[in-house]
């Protein structure tokens, strides 16, 4: 697993202050994006917090998810949440150190009452120190939030005196393009009223079961979840249920739960989606089809990284974008030019950049813009790599429908029917395209639509 080292630099800690005058929460910002370019420390956002002592404990969780690791407990896992301005609510991000759980709490207009929230995204310092005042606040006094230096020390900054160094794995990045490709193929299977939902997420197992147990299965009864022993229809994974314990932290002021998954199509494990409703909040967790599997091995983003049409219809797609809390792909479509489909491909090419998330409860993707290298997902994503390799090196032969590459000293054939592929390879033997494609069929998507690739192609 490729990792370098991110460093995150803030002007100070970020911290919980109190005075005569009430108590007040600054969140220092490290270098992030924003509708005026990069800035070392930009501002979101200072007013008060409608709720906030359930803004404490959103917070509280989306930073137990980026310090956690639910697979391999004995490997160090810790970094800043990123925060996101879209114009109307901040969204705070993060991934586990695992990469098979995404936390997601928003904090919605409702939710915040002071000046118009700024536009950008940026990590945000959540320190021990920090993490320890948040859980001892137990009222809703007023409460103060700054998201960005003092008004006054914007302009007068000289440099940063508060420096983390973090490790980043690449495959931290691309956790993030999968889960949103994920989340974009969900359905609202449930939602349960607030006493159901404290019920049954307290029923759950708080211990580290990995992937043991194998996966579990819940469907809507009523208006409450029952287990269930098979995948029936209209039921919803359960993976690795200890991993939703960071929702704990808020269930006393949960209003509902709302419960996101995919059709089912057999009895293959698959990933699904925890929304809490808080208020004036949302706390979302989405977890990967087993507790042992990151979203970062899916590969639900290759197809659209496989050729250059994506390429360019991203870059166009990217310059329409303006920081929207809601991103609306027939919107899109309209002022591109381009078709609906091409558009949503674009926006999963654009997801692997961290450009763009996906909310399920407005069914709509947003933009952000992650303080990262945008092309660093892509370069080293194996499968893609493999299959650009192939196509440049001449390995493909192409006879109708069928296509057959070579690599190494074997000879594989892939076959379009329906317009999907299929291979001989062992990867398609062992998954039947639920993680996406193998190098293969890549090597020939990129062949048949003619995409750049070193040395040319076939």
């Amino acid at each position: 697993m490729t990792r370098s080292v991110q460093a995150l630099a803030y002007a100070r800690p970020s911290a919980l202050e109190s005075s005569q005058v009430g108590a007040s929460l600054g969140l220092e910002t490290a270098g992030g994006l924003t509708p005026r370019g990069a800035e070392a420390h930009p501002r979101f956002f200072a007013g008060f917090l409608s709720a906030p002592r359930i803004a404490a404990r959103g917070l509280l969780a989306v930073a137990d998810v980026a310090a956690a690791r639910y697979y391999q407990r004995t490997l160090a896992a810790s970094l800043d949440p990123v925060v996101t301005g879209n114009g109307d609510r901040l969204r705070f991000e993060s991934f586990s150190g695992c990469c098979g759980v995404y936390a997601r709490l928003d904090v919605l207009r409702e939710g915040l009452e002071g000046e118009r929230t700024g536009h950008g995204t940026t990590n945000v310092d959540v320190n021990n120190p920090l993490r320890d005042a948040l859980s001892r606040i137990t009222a809703d006094d007023p409460l103060h939030l700054r998201v960005g230096p003092e008004e006054l020390a914007v302009t007068t900054l000289d440099g940063p005196v508060v420096e983390k160094k973090v490790p980043l794995p690449d495959r931290w990045l691309r956790g993030f393009a999968e889960a949103q490709v994920a989340s974009a193929g969900f359905d609202l299977r449930a939602e349960l009223s607030a006493a159901q939902a404290v019920a049954f997420l307290r029923s759950l197992p708080r211990g580290s079961g990995n992937a043991a147990r194998g996966a579990q299965w819940v469907v809507a009864s009523g208006s409450a979840l029952r287990p269930t022993t098979r995948p029936v229809a209209g039921a919803v994974c359960l993976p690795g249920p200890e991993r939703l314990v960071a929702l704990q932290r808020v269930l006393r002021h949960a209003t509902a739960l709302r419960v996101y998954g995919p059709p089912v199509a057999d009895g293959a494990p698959v990933a699904s989606a925890w929304e809490v409703v808080l208020p004036g909040m949302r706390l979302t967790l989405t977890l990967s089809p087993d507790a042992s599997r990151g979203f970062s091995g899916e590969g639900g983003v290759l197809a659209a990284l496989a050729t250059d049409e994506a390429a360019a219809d991203a870059e166009l797609v990217s310059v329409l974008l303006a920081w929207e809390p809601t991103i609306e792909p027939a919107t899109l479509a309209e002022r591109s030019g381009l078709s609906v489909e091409r558009v949503r491909a674009a926006l999963t090419r654009l997801g692997t950049a961290g450009r763009v998330g996906y909310d399920l409860a407005d069914a709509a993707y947003f933009h952000r813009e992650l303080p990262y290298d945008a092309d660093r997902a892509e370069r080293h994503n194996p499968r893609l790599v493999a299959a650009r390799e192939l196509a440049g090196a001449g390995a493909v032969s192409l006879d109708g429908t069928l296509a057959y590459v070579t690599s190494g000293d074997r000879r594989y054939q892939v076959r379009e029917s329906d317009g999907k592929l299929t291979c001989t390879c062992q990867w398609w033997a062992d998954y039947r395209g639920k993680r996406g494609p193998c190098k293969h069929a890549l090597a020939v998507t990129m062949v048949r639509r003619g995409a750049t690739v070193a040395g040319g192609v076939r």
